[in-house]
Order: structure tokens, then sequence, then C-alpha cells
């Protein structure tokens, strides 16, 4: 019989007896990755390491350490919750278990209306841990659509997401619980439990171990509020007890910043219930900072050549129509309003209205690259349940910009926007960067293949150019154009996508825009659209959570406070502060009718970067005690001058502090 050859991830083949599993060759490479193993793939997708190697396939094998390790530790560790679960609570029905980012969940609906307590999850835990000890073995069983139905006769859940499969319907939840073309697959991982599954899953249960259970929340099926409520038990797993500990340790460092707790702290903004869920009022401190940020934005793009715009907070349907929004984007658009003149939507996007204004009158060559400029309002409305202060929110300002250009005006505007993102992200204190290239689906796009390859490579050779690592998310363009993502890492590691640059041959056909050409004839202009923050609001959540409250000093609301040390040193302490605030500093004094540690305390805990002690030598010498924040120790005896140039250079020219991993 003829052997089977399989390519190695070096380009490499090598030759196996027929019937060799992905785990007999992971031990051919070597003892050590065979025990780190937890699945393989052939081809790029996962599989068991029970699997039997293809003839001509690339295989590699997955170890523990690695995102796709990590998936399917996690995936198998949400079995065996949901087997612990109902274990303990017979006749349970269990509905859906998907891993998330760094962890994963399931979903319950426990007999009797009875509902999970946090004291549950030290019972469930032990039961979790004692089928871990039971090593028992995920086997994998395909079924036909009538078999599935039978086997989860008692589980309605699970039967729905049967009965969804055998109907051809494609949802999410369906994909990810083991559906195939013809029927359903299933995983054994002991006589009494079986769950609906398309896997891969680590050998056993004894390959898990190093897990945490983190909360119970309440959850819709299917995510509809018209639903069951269903109790959701989340979880994390790792390679190792030390990668939980970390993660743990990092979650609660994620608490302590978490940008709605800082915000009512630091009184920034709040969500007052009678506005309505989602929309946000910014108190005076969080209005400086967003203005600072605002005209800092204006300041750049003034500098770069672009051209401000201001555009209403709603339209008329006809232009949602025309741009395509209210085909393919209504369901997240705010209810229309009807007019005696028409029917009339809040604004989900800026771009439909920027393409009007290029199409305002004839526009020639000489006029492009046309790049237009608008900190804009939208409004989108986001299911209740996936609100997240201001992170998720129904009312957001862009920093929104669309740009129009030539075909040969292409490589050079990307190159250049590129840049501009990077070095304004940079000016806020982020320095690790990540992108994704997402590349034409070839099943879904407008335009032709040849504009969609150029644009394509455009974005390519600007990220080549740049340096930035990034990965390429093939067909994961929308059906308009290519895209580059650019991702933020923050002060305890996370990762945030923040800025987008994305080619667009939609709009431009949709609301036919025209420039006329060096040869005298009219010709499609691209359309760029770029937003750097994404939105104003939730860029400045993730500076709040990155800085954990402590912004630097350029950004913070006060950035100076004055104590006396008694009474009669109160006249020093304003005359520094008039000095001061004539300087443009936002400075106030803090009268001594309260014990000066008191009082430094206070100032510490709103996080100001600097406080100014003033007591006998000072008044006698024109000197200031200095508290820095984040210093080790107060400098005694500064000269007042000394002080404000020093403050003055930190505040033009944006100095930004390394933040601190610790809160």
């Amino acid at each position: 019989m003829a052997g089977v050859t399989v390519r190695l991830p070096d380009g490499s083949t090598k030759e196996f007896e027929p019937g060799t599993s992905a785990l007999q060759f992971a031990q051919s490479i070597g003892p050590r990755l065979a025990k780190a193993a937890v699945a393989a793939t052939f081809d790029g997708e996962p599989v068991d390491l029970s699997r039997t190697l293809p003839d001509g396939a690339e295989v590699t094998v997955v170890t523990a350490t690695t995102p796709l390790g990590r998936e399917i530790l996690r995936h198998s560790t949400a079995h065996v919750l949901a087997q612990a679960v109902l274990r303990l609570w017979p006749g349970a029905h269990f509905a859906i278990g998907p891993v998330i980012e760094d962890g994963f969940y399931y979903d319950f609906e426990l007999p009797g209306g009875v509902h999970f307590t946090d004291d549950d999850l030290d019972r469930i835990a032990t039961e979790m841990r004692a089928i871990m000890a039971e090593d028992q073995p995920f086997v994998r069983h395909e079924h036909s659509i009538a078999e599935g139905l039978e086997l989860f006769g008692d589980q309605p859940f699970k039967r729905e997401i049967i009965e969804a499969v055998g109907a051809g319907q494609d949802e999410v939840d369906v994909a990810a619980e083991g559906a195939g073309e013809h029927g359903v697959s299933t995983y054994w991982n002991s006589p009494a439990f079986t769950d609906l599954c398309r896997g891969p899953h680590v050998p056993s249960t004894g390959a898990l171990g190093h897990f945490a259970l983190m909360r119970v929340a309440g959850a819709y099926w299917r995510g509809d509020e018209k639903r069951q409520q269903l109790q959701r038990v989340y979880g994390t797993a790792w390679e190792t007890d030390e990668a939980v500990a970390e993660h743990l340790h990092r979650l609660a460092e994620a608490e302590k910043r978490d940008h709605r707790k800082l915000g009512v702290e630091l009184d920034l903004f709040s969500f007052p219930h009678e506005l309505g869920g989602g929309l946000a009022v910014w108190h005076p401190k969080g209005g400086i900072v967003r203005k600072l940020m605002e005209d800092y934005s204006r300041e750049r793009h003034a500098a770069g050549g672009y051209e401000f715009v201001v555009t209403p907070h709603l339209a008329n349907a006809n232009l949602f129509e025309t741009s395509g929004h209210l085909g393919f984007y209504k369901d997240g658009m705010y209810p229309p309003m009807e007019m005696d003149n028409g029917t009339y939507y809040p604004k989900p996007m800026n771009c439909p209205i920027h393409c009007l204004i290029y199409a305002s009158r004839q526009r020639s060559y000489r006029e492009l690259p046309l790049r237009l400029f608008e900190l804009g309002t939208v409004y989108r409305y986001e299911r209740a349940g996936t609100l997240h202060g201001l992170m998720r929110i129904r009312g957001f300002t862009q920093d929104d910009s669309h740009i129009y250009c030539t075909e040969d005006q292409l490589q050079e505007e990307i190159g250049s926007l590129l840049d501009f993102v990077m070095s304004v992200l940079t000016a806020f204190g982020f320095t690790e960067f990540t992108a994704n290239l997402s590349t034409k689906d070839p099943d879904k796009y407008v335009g032709s293949d040849e504009i969609w390859d150029k644009a394509t490579d455009a974005l390519r050779l600007a990220l080549d150019h740049s340096g930035l690592p990034y990965e390429t998310k093939e067909g994961d363009a929308a059906f308009y154009g290519p895209k580059i993502d650019i991702d933020v890492r923050d002060a305890i590691g996370r990762t945030w996508q923040l800025s987008t640059i994305q080619c667009d041959f939609n709009h431009p056909e949709r609301f036919g825009l025209e420039y006329v050409g060096a040869d005298n004839a009219r010709h499609r202009p691209i359309m760029l659209h770029r937003a750097l923050f994404g939105s104003i609001e939730r860029f400045f959540a993730i500076l709040v959570e990155h800085y954990a409250g402590a912004l630097p000093a350029w950004l913070s609301p006060e950035q100076v406070r004055v104590l006396g040390v008694r009474n009669d040193h109160q006249g020093y302490a304003e005359e520094v502060a008039a000095g001061l605030r004539g300087r443009g500093v936002r400075v106030s004094v803090d009268p001594a009718d309260e014990p000066l540690n008191a009082r430094i305390r206070r100032a510490k805990l709103e996080k100001l970067p600097y406080i100014l002690v003033v007591g006998d030598d000072d008044v006698a010498a024109g000197t200031v005690g200095v508290n820095r924040r984040g210093g080790e120790r107060p400098e005694r005896g500064v000269p007042l001058v000394d002080f404000t140039a020093a403050l003055q250079r930190e505040i033009d020219e944006r100095i930004v502090p390394e933040p601190v991993a610790d809160a």
C-alpha cells in the first residue's frame, strides 16, 4: 500500500504509513512537541489529534501556547463545565458554550426555576476537576439530522439548533455547534455526556485543568429579549496555572481602570437615566479633555491639508436608500421620523452627506485629492445588552475623513494616511501597534478586479513601508473595498482596534461622483474612509483606561493645585495660581481649612499631575514645594520660575508619561 506524504510548515515533505494519526505525526517530530500538542491543522483546518493524515496535505501541530491552542483548551473546558452542571443539576437544559476572548461561557436553564449563585461556582469547579481527573477521552461522532434530534430529545435548545441545520439556516451559533452539510457532529467524553459540537478538542479531559470560573450572568436565548432568559457561567482557561494567575491579575487591573468607574470618581461624564440608554453627558472636567482632544485633531487635520465641513444630524430616507444603508444597515439605525415632506432618519454615518458635498459642483482632477474632515455626531441603535459606557454607545462623534482621489494618487494617499494616523496616536502615548489587511471576498464585491488589486497592493505596500507588523485577512473585506485596521496595545497588554483606512468603490458609483481629468473626460474617483480615533467617546474611554485616569498634563482637566500650609499662606498661593493661570495653566487653590495631609490626599485621588505646597520659606524665597504625580518624594524649594518653565514645556510639547501597568 502506498504511503501518505504530507508537507511540513517549512515546506519539506515527509512520508508516513496509511492510517497514521496527527498525534503520531507529532511524536515523529519529537516527544516534547507531542506532549505539548492539543490539536493539528490539515491545510489550515483545525482537527483532532486522532484524525489520520490525508495525502498531500500541509500538516501543523497546534500547541497549547498558541492562540488556536488556547481556543481549543477553552472550548474543551466549556464542555466539561456543561457536563459538571448536568451532573449537579439533573434535568438541566444546556444551550451553547462558545469560546470568547480570553475565555468561554455556557448558557443553562436549570430545573424548577433554580438560579445559580456565586457560591455555586466553587461546587461546579470542584466537579469539573473531578471530571478532568477521570481523563475521559473526547470522541467525535457524526449523525444525521434525525439521529441528532433523537439523541438530544430532552434538550430543547440543542434540538432547535439541529432543526435550524436541517432547515438550512445559516446562523452563527449553529455553525459553532457542529453544523455539517448533511448532518451534525457531536463529542462524547463519557457515556453519560454528549455535546453538539464541530470540534476539535483536546484528546481527553485529563489534558485540561488550568482554569477559573469567573461569574454568573443572565442571557437571553439567541440574544432575543423575547425568548427564554438563561443563566450564563463565564470562565477562563489557559495552558498553565501561572497564565491563569496573570490573566486574573490583568482583569483586576482592568476593573480598577474601568472608565465607567473612573468617570464617576473623577467627575468626567455620566449617563442620566432620564436621557435614555447609551446617551452620555460630559461634565466640565470631561468636557475640557474632550475639547483638548478635538482641538488637537483639528490642528493636525488643518496642517495635513484637510478641509473642514459640517453636516446635519438627520437626513431624508432617500439619501440612505442611495448609499445602501437602508438595505444593509437598517436594523442599526434609529426608527424613521415621518415629516410633512418625507421620511427622515438620524444619520448613522457621515459618508453619504460628504458625497453630497463632493457632488455639489463639477470637480477637476486639479482639486484631487480632496480631503474632507468633520467631527460629526452619528446615531446608531445598539441593543441595550450591548451598551458599555463610552465604548459602546448610541450617540457618538467620529473624527471622520473622506478623501476623494484618482487611481494614480491612491498609493501616495494611503501611505500619507497611515503616517498621519500613526503620528496622532503616538502623540496620545500609544507606542505598540499592529494592523490587519482585509482583502476581497471573491463571491461578494463591487468594482473591477483590476482596481481591487491596485487598492489592495497600495494598502499592503503602505503597511510594508511603515514597518508595522500585520496579518492579512483573506476575503474579510466589505463588498465595497479593502481596508487596514490598526490596533493599539494599552498599558496592561490589551489590544484595541482604533483606526481604519478603507477604500470604497461603492459610494462613488452609487452617487455618480465624477471628476474631469487632464484628458477632458469624466472619471470616477476612489473614496477613502478614514476614522482615526474611531469615535471621540470610545477613544476617550480607552485613554482613561490606558492611563488609569492619570491623564498626561496637557490633557488633564486640572493640571496644578496649590496648597498653603496655613491660612496665612493663602495670599501667596493665590499669587502662584494667578501667575500660572496667566500662562494658560488649569490651576486651583485649595484653602487651608482642612489639614494639609487631607488636602494632599484628596488631590492625589483626583490624579492631578502637580500639587504645589507653599509655606513660610516659599513665601520668602518665591519658591514652591512640588509633589509630582508618580514621584518618589516631594521637591522642596523649587524656584517658581523654573517650575513654570518646565510645566509650560511639558504642556506645549504634549509630553506623555509612561503609563504604569499597576494602577
